[in-house]
């Protein structure tokens, strides 16, 4: 997954929905960047809670979402 930068003046970050979503399905998962920060949202609500994790925290979860 490819995450676009986050422009620090911008509130809005850039949310990337997972490849392994489609439209159709039940689960949805976004993910940002924020400054020195990775975000996770449920993309079926966006204006909901989100986690936010270091990249190092990311970097140790990924393989475990991706399943590798």
């Amino acid at each position: 997954m490819t995450l676009k930068p986050y422009a620090g003046a911008n509130p809005d970050p850039a949310w990337t929905k997972s490849s392994y979503s489609t439209d159709e399905g039940p689960d949805c998962v976004e993910v940002a960047t924020a400054s020195a920060h990775i975000l996770v949202r449920d993309s079926k609500i966006p204006d909901g809670p989100h986690l936010t994790l270091t990249p190092t925290t990311w970097a140790t979860f990924l393989p475990y979402a991706s399943g590798n």
